[in-house]
């Protein structure tokens, strides 16, 4: 070791060694990868050609054997559809032809997007159909019981209509002329359980459980209501159709699809009740399916209770809204009217429904008739069967709901 070593600075003099680096940082390297992706991602969005992206899509297996139109139609070479059959233009250019009683639709195949026209039997030939504008399944048969005459092929299915004096309420309305007569001299109630025709076996109850004289109101939706309505009729129940109206606190309470709304013109609304008024047949009448600001307004109610007269129908004023004005708008007219004095079932206990039954029995005694309204909840059906056998032996009738309207009406 020199002395110029000793004096020298340390660390000073000796060789330093070089570290090798790399020229990008790890978080380069991952900013570099994640650009790439985005990259590769909007590329392929832009530049990919596919038909049906961005839209739900479903795998369907079908033989077209089972289907109700026999075969699949080839398309025709050249020329129009024959004349009388219906033909549906596809992207393509081309038409399936469909003859009497059938119609063309169109099958989309979920993964290539290739389309395949398939022509069926048409449920709605006939004058009965499903509404042009592919609106939701109607019933296409007017079911047993219902007259041909009281009813008029609409856009979406048949819907009811006066021939001459005879109407909906007069030919559909339960009960003898005997028994409105008796019904006239004494103190009666009707009792209208509403709600069927969405839940199949709460419906199937109430039809089966309760007496002939308690009028059972339809909502327009479930997978059948027709079905379901007549097969109240048969069991000697008269039927109502309830027609979903706009609440206050819509949307955030929706009765349902096609609401008439009070913002929507009068034609508009008279459109969305012929498709309720389709969706089954028979009744003798409508009644408001919630709808606690529609009722109140003369300028929304005022078409409706003049459609309903035209039609020979009844409306029923559930009680829903203090301030509905269908009461006063009947007034004066034809229509048969009836407002629900209370819901019985508002606090659906046994001693609660008791308690609402007994109040209505003393309207009836103190007005001559009086109408309660129910859902078909078990304890609601089962303490309307057990007051029923005991109600005429304390002097009141239990009666359809058209015999106390008419006994209204003639008072």
């Amino acid at each position: 070791m020199t002395t110029d070593d000793l004096s020298a600075p340390l660390g000073q003099g000796a060789v330093r060694k070089r570290r090798f680096r790399l020229p990008l940082s790890g978080l380069h390297v991952l900013a570099m990868l994640l650009a790439a992706f985005l990259l590769a991602f909007a590329g392929f969005a832009l530049f990919n050609h596919d038909p049906l992206g961005g839209e739900p899509m479903a795998r369907l297996a079908y033989d077209p054997a089972a289907l109700p139109g026999d075969k699949l139609a080839p398309k025709p070479a050249t020329g129009p559809a024959a004349p009388g059959s219906a033909a549906t233009a596809q992207p393509d250019g081309g038409e399936a032809a469909a003859g009497p009683g059938q119609k063309t639709i169109t099958i989309i195949d979920g993964s290539s997007g290739t389309q395949h026209d398939v022509v069926v039997a048409n449920p709605g030939s006939g004058g009965a159909g499903r509404s042009g504008d592919g609106a939701d399944a109607v019933p296409t048969t007017l079911g047993s019981g219902v007259d041909p005459r009281l009813v008029e092929t609409s856009r979406y299915g048949p819907v009811p209509i006066t021939a001459g004096a005879l109407t909906p309420f007069r030919a559909y309305a339960a009960g003898s002329d005997a028994d409105r007569a008796r019904a006239a001299r004494m103190p009666c109630i009707a009792i209208v359980v509403a709600g069927l025709g969405i839940g199949a076996a709460r419906t199937n109850d109430a039809i089966v459980k309760l007496p002939a004289a308690v009028t059972l109101a339809f909502t327009p939706y479930g997978a059948d209501p027709a079905r379901l309505a007549e097969r109240a009729r048969a069991q000697k129940h008269e039927i109502l159709l309830q027609i979903p109206m706009e609440p206050f606190d819509y949307p955030d309470n929706d009765p349902g699809p096609r609401t008439l709304m009070t913002s929507l013109p009068a034609d508009q609304n008279l459109d969305r009740l012929a498709w309720h008024l389709s969706r089954l047949g028979g009744y003798v009448g409508i009644a408001n399916f919630m709808g606690s600001r529609f009722v109140a307004m003369d300028g929304a109610m005022a078409p409706v209770i003049k459609e309903a007269a035209r039609r020979g129908l009844a409306y029923l004023d559930d009680g829903v809204s203090p301030r509905g004005v269908a009461a006063r708008l009947a007034e004066g007219t034809t229509l048969p009217f009836a407002r629900a004095e209370l819901t019985i079932d508002s606090v659906p206990t046994p001693l609660e429904i008791d308690r609402a039954l007994a109040r209505l029995e003393t309207i009836a005694r103190e007005r001559g008739s009086a109408v309660g309204v129910a859902a078909a909840l078990p304890v609601s059906l089962d303490r309307l069967v057990a007051w029923s056998k005991t109600l005429e032996a304390r002097g009141i009738l239990l009666v359809p709901l058209t015999t106390v309207m008419l006994k209204s009406k003639s008072s």
